[in-house]
């Protein structure tokens, strides 16, 4: 006789549990995604400014430089919402990538990142990195797209 056993959330838990591993998303991604080229892109700027907007970096959560990249990439797929780019963190597997295996933010995060630390420094982050990329642009940036207001 085979004994089932019950969860707090009353759902049976029987032979059929299934053990899940975490994945490489690195093999995932083609290597010629827009991604890859905004992690390499915004892994070569100068995010000092950025980071002087902060009083303390948890270890835990997403840092600055990958906020920065998540509401760049948001911006470039048309994702404005706080809400909508805390369910692509957890649903998108390019979201995932730029988060490199740290936890989803919630949208209050996004939020007050975008207000509180993106907002000060946004045209001089970007207007540095314009500056370098029109000297010597890359030719897979034609397809890459800066936020309006960073125009």
């Amino acid at each position: 006789m085979e004994k089932t056993i019950t969860h707090k959330d009353y759902t049976t838990w029987g032979a059929s549990y299934q053990l899940s591993l975490p994945l490489n998303i690195e093999c995932q991604i083609p290597k010629d995604d827009p991604v890859r080229l905004l992690r390499h892109f915004i892994g070569g700027m100068d995010l000092r400014e950025l980071h002087s907007t902060y009083s303390r970096i948890e270890k835990k959560k997403a840092s600055p430089r990958q906020m920065l990249a998540i509401a760049v990439y948001a911006n470039m797929n048309g994702i404005r919402s706080s809400r909508k780019i805390e369910s692509a963190c957890r649903r998108d597997i390019n979201f995932m990538y730029l988060l490199e295996g740290k936890p989803a933010p919630d949208h209050s995060a996004i939020a007050r990142f975008r207000q509180l630390h993106l907002a000060p420094c946004m045209k001089t982050l970007f207007a540095v990195r314009s500056a370098a990329t029109s000297v010597n642009p890359h030719p897979s940036a034609r397809g890459c797209h800066l936020p309006p207001a960073c125009k």
